[in-house]
Formats: C-alpha cells, sequence, structure tokens
C-alpha cells in the first residue's frame, strides 16, 4: 500500500454488482468485508475500535468524519482499529481539536485502513436497508469493478463467521479497582475498554480470560460473578461459548451478558438466534424497560438478535426490554438464575449513559450472593 494523494480516487463495490465512486482516504490499497451503517453523530473511533465491528466495513452516516481528529488513550475501545473499512460523504483531513494526537487521515494510514469519501451515504444506506446487509470491496488501487466483484467473491459471509477468538485477548490478565470489593471473572469475546471500567469503577476486580478458555480454568480463579462480553460474529458459530456460560449458570452465581454475551447466554439457554436484515448500529435506539416501565435511550452494534417466539416459550426466561422500533428482543434474565443479559451496550461509549443502572443491578447481585 502506498500513501493516497489529495485527489487519488477510489471504488466501492457492493456484492449485487453496485458501483460507487469517490475519493481515497486512508491506506491506498483495497480491502473489503461485510458492509453496514452507524447512525451516530459522534463517537467515530470509539466506533473504529470496537472489537464488535471486526470483519465489517462502516458508513458513517453522520456527514463530517475526521474533523475533531483522534485521541489514542481516552477514546480507543480495544488495541488498536478493528473495522475493515470506512466509508463517508466528507472527510476531512484536518481537525481542530487542540487535545488530538492526530488527524483521522494519519492514524488510519498507520493502522493500513483503506477507505473511500465523496460519496452519497444516503443512497448507500437506502441501498442495503431496502436490499439488506451484504459484503463489499473498498479499492484505491484497482478501479475496475469486474476485478474487485471477483474479489469480492473470496470474502467470508459473516452468518455462519466465527471471529471472537480472532479480537480476544490471547492471554489471561488482571483490572483491579481502586477500592476491589468482589472479583469478576471476564469471558472476553470482543470486550471494549470502557465496559471494564463501568465494572472496576463498581468496586471489581475483574479477571479477564480469552474466549475459548475452558471453564474449568475460569472456575478455579473462584470468581464471585461472571461477565459475558460483546464481540463480532455469528454466536450461532461459537459452541463453546455456550457450553462456558452454561456451566458457568450452573454454579448459581451471577452473570451479566452484553450483546453477544446476551445472544451467548440465550443459546445456553435453549434460545435461538437469526441473522438481522439490517443490524442496530447507532447511539439513539428507543428500548422500553418492562420492569420499571421507563425507555432508555441506547447506543447498539449487532446483526443478530435472538428468535422472540423463543423467548416467549421459555418456562425460565423472562422478557426484561425491548426495541420500540422493530419489537426485537433487547433483554433477558432467567427466573431460575441470577443471570440476565442486553442485547445493547450500556457502558454507551459513544452514546447516552440511559443504561448504566445495569451495572449496578449485576454488583447488587453480586453483593446479595455473597
Amino acid at each position: 500500500m502506498q500513501k493516497r494523494s489529495n485527489h487519488q480516487e477510489a471504488l466501492l463495490v457492493l456484492e449485487d454488482g453496485t458501483v460507487f465512486k469517490g475519493l481515497a482516504l486512508g491506506k491506498i490499497g483495497t480491502a473489503g468485508g461485510e458492509i453496514c451503517f452507524n447512525t451516530g453523530m459522534t463517537g467515530y473511533q470509539e466506533i473504529y475500535t470496537d472489537p464488535s465491528y471486526y470483519g465489517q466495513v462502516i458508513v458513517n452516516t453522520n456527514s463530517h468524519i475526521g474533523n475533531y481528529g483522534v485521541q489514542l488513550e481516552t477514546e480507543e475501545e480495544s488495541n488498536g482499529v478493528k473495522i475493515s473499512g470506512m466509508v463517508c460523504n466528507f472527510f476531512s483531513q484536518i481537525h481542530s481539536r487542540h487535545t488530538a494526537d492526530s488527524s483521522l487521515q494519519e492514524y488510519f494510514e498507520k493502522s493500513n485502513i483503506v477507505g473511500i469519501s465523496g460519496v452519497d451515504t444516503r443512497q448507500i444506506v437506502r441501498h442495503i436497508r431496502d436490499k439488506g446487509v451484504m459484503n463489499c470491496i473498498i479499492s484505491s488501487e484497482i478501479l475496475d469493478p469486474a476485478p474487485l466483484l471477483d474479489q469480492l467473491k473470496a470474502i467470508p459471509d459473516m452468518e455462519g463467521l466465527e471471529l471472537s477468538s480472532q479480537v480476544c485477548t490471547q492471554r489471561i490478565y488482571d483490572l483491579d479497582s481502586a477500592r476491589p470489593e468482589f472479583r469478576v471473572a471476564v469471558l472476553d469475546l470482543g470486550v471494549k475498554k470502557s465496559i471494564l471500567t463501568n465494572l472496576t469503577d463498581r468496586g471489581a476486580h475483574c479477571r479477564v480470560f480469552p474466549a475459548t478458555t475452558p471453564f474449568e480454568e475460569i472456575a478455579a480463579w473462584n470468581p464471585d460473578g461472571y461477565f459475558i462480553s460483546n464481540g463480532p460474529g455469528d454466536p450461532a458459530a461459537m459452541p463453546y461459548a455456550a457450553e462456558t456460560v452454561r456451566q458457568a449458570l450452573d454454579t448459581n452465581k451471577p452473570l451479566f451478558g452484553i450483546c453477544l454475551g446476551h445472544q451467548v447466554l440465550s443459546l445456553a439457554s435453549g434460545l435461538s438466534t437469526y441473522k438481522m436484515h439490517n443490524g442496530h448500529r447507532g447511539l439513539n435506539h428507543p428500548v422500553k424497560n418492562l420492569i420499571t416501565g421507563r425507555c432508555e435511550v441506547t447506543s447498539q452494534n449487532h446483526g443478530f438478535a435472538v428468535r422472540a417466539e423463543d423467548v416467549m416459550d421459555h418456562p425460565d426466561v423472562e422478557l426484561t426490554h425491548v426495541n420500540l422500533n422493530d419489537k426485537t428482543i433487547e433483554g433477558i434474565r432467567r427466573k431460575d438464575k441470577p443471570a440476565f443479559s442486553v442485547q445493547y451496550h450500556p457502558e454507551a461509549s459513544p452514546g447516552p449513559h440511559d443504561s448504566r443502572y445495569l451495572f449496578d443491578e449485576f454488583v447488587g447481585l453480586i453483593q446479595q450472593s455473597k
């Protein structure tokens, strides 16, 4: 890959043959993945470093991207950029925030991220909303759609794809609290830093385990509770994680799952999941808490969901949260176990903090069980 010029052309080619022409951003090269769109007005660096986006090309619907640069210490949700590529309308080569460490362009160049700007993101979003999620490829070095369509065939479909083992930690590590009060074993399926911060801020000494760690090794640490993280890929393609959660449930210790962790808890409880026509990705999704009757504005990032009919038919699972846009399942809890989960991201980085009470509820369950 070579460095881009300010007027380097680029192509975005969708799986169905649709082609968009624009200008290159980031590294000059070719990259592909599943195309999806995020409607957030801010927080692009947190989005790009969220491991749940691994293998995906992000369309930012906000018209200006890059205008406030990047901060390496405070706004990264993992150890680097996890998206496969980026699509936007206007890409700013300069940034105005004086605390920024670099421009987004420099950040993408160092991270080997290929992108395209100068395209009508409204048209792209409408197209994939109508046609459904699909793979795509971006290139600023090949400007002929025909060979790009051939390369697209080699990109695997997200359905049936196991990715957590590729983005999770490869070694066990500890994160302590300033005032540690209890132990939480974190099954890392692609965890975000801000989720761990929300746990340690509440007195949790967290030990983070790789996704495929045998349950016996996790249980040997004798945690007070289990946390199952967010992450990328198809939950149905990772039976190892569902088995780990099944064994954790048998201990009757408190368990909390977020996003992919919610889906894995559902699978471990005998429910099933499915791939959505289009996922939920943004900062303003309305969710109703059926226990309190209150509505929450939530941050979301998922392309799979739990089947509603399975939840309704299960004698030991209670529906706790529902999406007010499309009535999909947003939260469940076990009636027979101290275990619950939500589909959205209560740490909300980026996003509103309406749902951070869920971390308090998890801590409350642990305190009750001790």
